[in-house]
């Protein structure tokens, strides 16, 4: 049996069945779609994914108390019982894979300006966390070394905060209280999203890291030079297990851990 054949053969059973056909070719159609659309939806998951890692920072290791994460993976690091800002002067000063160091300390307080008020999340750090995490101030201006030096009474907000505290009205030189303390804002973080753990990355006030110990967190004098987290950025992704293992052995010969 010949081509000719075969396909007038196929065209008088396609005449015969057109509703089968047609329902035949329709089922095929649809089901290469959802294939295709399954593998977009995939591939967005995973790029959405990668970009809420990628908003921790670049080639970014987060030392804690006890613990190390590396690119939003925990890693270990022994049992560093406390951590404090000499350490993260030392590890900037004697680990060379590292480019950029931010002694830092969080907790959660009331922000009030007039009648609104907002809990959320006070950061006391130093003017190197926002290049480590890849925050941008939209409006204003960061805080700087002077201002960690001189205690100052200053704050950056958040997208979610400033929406929250001031609708769409200027910000910039007003003053929010938070608990009870008056804070001058400086200005407003641009736009951050959700991280890899569902957090609001843009519902945060952030802080010189003195004044937070002193005014905000209520850190004991005895404690005084204690952080909570240390955050630390290798000089490139070719050096981020270098300067892990440099940080760790750093901190394990200062804190005299086996």
């Amino acid at each position: 049996m010949n081509l000719l054949i075969n396909v007038t053969i196929a065209l008088s059973a396609l005449k015969v069945n057109r509703l089968r056909s047609i329902l035949t070719m329709l089922g095929i159609i649809i089901g290469v779609a959802a294939v295709i659309a399954m593998m977009a939806v995939g591939s967005g998951a995973t790029a959405q994914i990668q970009e809420q890692i990628r908003s921790i920072g670049s080639n970014v290791i987060i030392v804690m108390s006890g613990s190390m994460t590396s690119g939003g993976i925990r890693v270990g690091a022994g049992s560093v019982l406390t951590l404090s800002e000499d350490d993260a002067k030392a590890i900037a000063s004697e680990c060379p894979a590292v480019a950029l160091v931010a002694p830092s300390s969080r907790g959660t307080a009331q922000v009030v300006f007039g009648n609104n008020n907002w809990s959320t999340v006070v950061q006391g750090t130093t003017p190197e966390y926002l290049q480590i995490r890849d925050f941008m101030v939209e409006s204003g201006r960061p805080f700087t070394w002077r201002d960690v030096d001189g205690s100052t009474k200053v704050a950056l907000i958040g997208q979610t905060v400033a929406a929250n505290l001031f609708g769409g009205a200027d910000v910039i030189g007003q003053i929010i209280r938070i608990k009870k303390v008056p804070f001058t804002v400086l200005g407003v973080l641009a736009p951050k999203g959700q991280s890899a753990w569902g957090q609001d990355q843009d519902d945060v006030v952030m802080i010189p890291l003195s004044t937070a110990k002193k005014k905000v967190l209520g850190v004991s004098q005895a404690n005084a030079r204690s952080v909570g987290t240390i955050m630390v950025q290798a000089r490139g992704p070719m050096l981020m297990k270098e300067a892990e293992e440099q940080v760790v052995a750093l901190l394990r010969q200062r804190h005299r851990l086996q």
